[in-house]
C-alpha cells in the first residue's frame, strides 16, 4: 500500500503523514532526506528528531542514493521529503547525475529510491511538495527542479494507491479514500 502525501510549505503535509504512518504500527521507519547544509539546516534537522522522539519511528537519514540504503523491514515507512531528496540528487557535487542537465536520471534515481523503500516495507507514506502552482520566475536551476520534481509526483502519483492533497492542515483524497489506507492496516 502506497500513499503520496502532497502540499505547499508549512501546509500540514508531514504532520498528516507522520500520523497516517505511526497509526500502522511501531515501529515504522522514518527516511529522513534534509541534508544539514548550514546552521539553520542542521537545527531544523535537530527539531525534527526532537519531534519524533517518542513517536515510534527508527530514523534512517538519507539525503541521497536511497535506492542502495540499508532499508530494513518495517511494516510502515514514511519517506519525508521528496523534494530534498530531488535537490540533493540534482545539486550535490557528490551525485552522478547532479546538474540541471540531469533531470532525466535524477528523475529514474528518486523514483528508484521510492520503490526500494516500498519493496521493503508494507505500507509507505511519501511526502513531497506542490509545485504545480509555482510561479514561472525562477533561474534555471530552480526550473530544473521543479521540472525534476513535477516528473516523480506524478510518477509517484500514478502508482499510489492513495494520494491526498494537505490544505491549510486538512486533507484532501484526490486518489483512493481514508477506507483504502484503513483497509490496509487491518
Amino acid at each position: 500500500m502506497f500513499m503520496l502525501v502532497i502540499g505547499g510549505a508549512a501546509s500540514g503535509k508531514s504532520a498528516f503523514a507522520e500520523a497516517c504512518s505511526a497509526a500502522c504500527g511501531a515501529p515504522a521507519l522514518y527516511v529522513a532526506t534534509m541534508e544539514p547544509f548550514g546552521e539553520e539546516a542542521a537545527a531544523r534537522i535537530e527539531r525534527h528528531r526532537s519531534q519524533r522522539e517518542g513517536a515510534g519511528f527508527v530514523t534512517l537519514e538519507c539525503p541521497r542514493d536511497l535506492a542502495q540504503a540499508d532499508v530494513g523491514t518495517y511494516a510502515a515507512a514514511l519517506i519525508d521529503d521528496i523534494g530534498n531528496l530531488v535537490a540533493n540528487e540534482l545539486f550535490a557535487p557528490s551525485s552522478p547525475d547532479a546538474g540541471a542537465e540531469r533531470v532525466g536520471a535524477v528523475c529514474d534515481r528518486v523514483v528508484a529510491g521510492v520503490e526500494r523503500v516500498r519493496s521493503a516495507c508494507g505500507r509507505v507514506v511519501a511526502v513531497t511538495c506542490d509545485v504545480s502552482s509555482d510561479g514561472v520566475g525562477y533561474d534555471g536551476q530552480t526550473r530544473a527542479w521543479q521540472r525534476a520534481l513535477g516528473c516523480i509526483n506524478a510518477r509517484l502519483a500514478g502508482d499510489a494507491d492513495c494520494v491526498v492533497e494537505v490544505v491549510c492542515g486538512i486533507p484532501v483524497w484526490v486518489k483512493g479514500d481514508e477506507v483504502i489506507w484503513k483497509g490496509a492496516r487491518s
